[in-house]
């Protein structure tokens, strides 16, 4: 066997390999195309475990795909054992977890299966061996064949080889990334594109530390049919109009919801927030057996639906009521930009877009406000189905709209205990964080919020908490809070100036959680800016006097600023902090994150400082 040879190659002592747990010692990637863009794909790979800690997760293997239009067979499945000896996995020892409809029906929402299978006898040294082919009966769009795929330079690689035969007539093009120039040998009216590549000497993986994904950093290739993206929108976008085609019902539903609004704007905020709060999201988006959306009463008989159902049912109730909108493709990962071979597998999810109103909608996203987008989808290329262009973006979150201003006014008695107020005011995605999370709180646990919070702290404390109705999908929330608490503070002590009751997005988290590291610097990621205010009024009652202030500070950081303030009046102190955080985004470089992060760790001395108190007669 092949296997046994690479493995003698490399031998089999379990000390090899430094600290890496395991090893790919080779894995074989070869696809048949056929002319209707139909496939089979198989896979064969061996893995070596070198430490303890790699068995857990290499005794098994899982393949995924597409019930409805994908076939799978596992061609060998064994354990070879350091000394050779091969182990098969036994019959008993596969699983398959299959998305299925009841008696030969189409599931409702996902057909997505996982086939596992579980290797015997691993122990450190031994190889698991997993060969298996996945046929493609069906191709994802008719006539077109599209495939990228990327390697970690921190896994180790023997040898690695993948292939493409496909139909000459198809017109394929090919790229690749860090790896040996491909070859190509055509015989007839076939073409077959091949890859060799090693990594033998892999990376330490704490080098890579970019959180955007940009195929180009990689080893990898892409293999496409499609001349351009705008192509793939196309393919997409044929049976998703058909589908979005309004109904007698849809009419009169989008006639139901509209009510009594008149302009577009309105018309289409009431039409978004009712797909957003009541077609619930659930499936696979894009992806194999997953391109073409469902009929709108399934969707709306059963109140569910992926993203291509939700786009498809909004844009058919917009069109009803004359507000003409298209779907647009996009990447919900870590992905900001697209290779430059049109690819159909770096688009995952679909969007609604109003080109009058120059507005992006995603009502998969049922918490977040009419006309703004999550920030998994913010600033990125879109295909738009219908006017498409190279330069179509969503619009990135706005620079200061994500925030905090905190108030609060204590006093401090002579025994420790407190009593004061505090007003939370949030906009952006605070605000609708914090509606999502108070929405549904029954009055009973509000009315035990104060109590509960300190009871965390073994701390006894009554008060109450008021905020308007969080039901609106609203940008701007507010949380008023009243406490009393007995006894929380020593007397004698020195306090850190923080937040007292809830906050969101307080300084010291906001801080703490951007320090980066010396040693391990950030690299590329996604970013946005955030304000984070606070202001305090502490009064000290008659037996205690404040003693030791913290010091001012002003710090900047090209668009970061800090600024912290202490003021005292008599036994009354004044506490002024305000971190604005103007980060432009969607993205930010290795340069300006670690920047950053040395600017968290310029304010974090500040952060805890503390204000000192003693009593009045010491």
């Amino acid at each position: 066997m092949f296997a046994v040879a690479v493995l003698a190659a490399f031998g089999v002592r379990a000390d090899e390999g430094g600290d890496r747990p395991l090893q790919i010692e080779y894995e074989n990637i070869h696809y048949v195309v056929n002319d209707d863009g139909s496939y089979t794909e198989s896979r064969e790979t061996a893995t070596r475990v070198l430490r303890e800690q790699a068995l857990e997760y290499a005794k098994n293997e899982t393949v995924g795909y597409s019930t409805s239009i994908q076939k799978a067979e596992v061609l060998e499945a064994y354990t070879l054992k350091a000394d050779g000896r091969r182990i098969a996995v036994p019959p008993g020892n596969y699983q398959v977890s299959a998305s299925s409809g009841q008696q030969g029906d189409s599931p409702v929402y996902s057909d997505r299966s996982t086939l596992t299978v579980v290797f015997p006898e691993l122990e450190v040294g031994d190889t698991t061996v997993f060969s298996y082919r996945l046929t493609a009966n069906t191709p994802l769009f008719a006539g077109h064949f599209s495939v990228i795929e990327s390697f970690s330079p921190a896994t180790y690689y023997g040898d690695l080889t993948v292939s493409i035969d496909a139909p000459v007539q198809l017109d394929a093009r090919h790229m690749s990334w860090h790896m040996p120039e491909p070859k190509v040998k055509r015989a007839g009216d076939r073409e077959r594109v091949s890859w060799h590549w090693r990594n033998r000497e892999p990376v330490e993986r704490e080098t890579l530390r970019d959180s955007v994904f940009n195929v180009e950093r990689y080893p990898g290739y892409a293999f496409s049919t499609f001349d351009s993206y705008a192509q793939i929108a196309q393919a997409y976008g044929g049976p998703a109009n058909a589908k979005a085609a309004p109904t007698a019902r849809v009419r009169e539903l989008a006639d139901e919801i509209a009510g009594d609004a008149r302009e577009p704007r309105d018309v289409a905020r009431r039409l978004y927030e009712w797909v957003s709060r009541n077609i619930t999201y659930a499936g696979n988006c894009i992806g194999l057996g997953a391109v073409v959306p469902r009929d709108l009463d399934v969707v709306l008989d059963n109140r569910m639906g992926d993203c291509k159902d939700h786009a498809t049912l909004l844009q058919a109730l917009l069109t009803a009521r004359g507000i003409h909108s298209t779907q647009a493709l996009i990447n919900a990962g870590g992905t900001y930009s697209l290779p430059d071979i049109p690819v159909a597998s770096v688009v995952n999810h679909v969007i609604t877009y109003i080109p009058d109103m120059e507005l992006y909608l995603d009502s998969t996203a049922a918490t977040v406000p009419f006309g703004s987008l999550p920030t998994s989808i913010a600033g990125k290329p879109v295909l738009l189905v219908e006017g498409h262009h190279a330069d179509a973006r969503t619009p990135a979150n706005d620079i200061g709209g994500d925030g905090q201003k905190l108030v609060t006014r204590l006093r401090v008695d002579p025994d420790g205990s407190i009593s004061g107020s505090q007003r939370l005011e949030l906009s952006g995605r605070l605000a609708v964080a914090a509606r999502d999370q108070f929405r549904d709180m029954p009055a009973s646990d509000v009315e035990q919020l104060v109590k509960r919070y300190f009871q965390q702290a073994s701390l006894k404390a009554t008060g109450k908490v008021s905020f308007p109705d969080p039901k609106p999908l609203l940008e701007q929330f507010s949380i008023d809070a009243e406490f009393d608490v007995e006894k929380m503070l020593p007397v004698p002590a020195g306090i850190q100036v923080q937040p007292w009751f809830i906050s969101f997005a307080p300084v010291s988290g906001v801080v703490a959680g951007n320090l980066g590291s010396d040693e391990h610097p950030p690299g590329e990621s996604g970013c946005s800016g955030m304000v984070s205010e606070e202001q305090y009024e502490l009064e000290f009652a008659d037996g205690l006097r404040v003693v030791a202030l913290p010091q001012d500070v002003s710090l900047e950081y090209e668009g970061v600023s800090y600024t912290a303030s202490y003021r005292q009046e008599g036994n009354t102190v004044r506490v002024h902090r305000l971190l604005n955080d103007r980060t432009p985004g969607p993205v930010c470089s290795p340069e300006y994150n670690a920047g950053y992060a040395a600017m968290m760790r310029r304010i974090m001395p500040e952060l805890r400082s503390q204000l000192i108190y003693l009593r009045a007669k010491e």
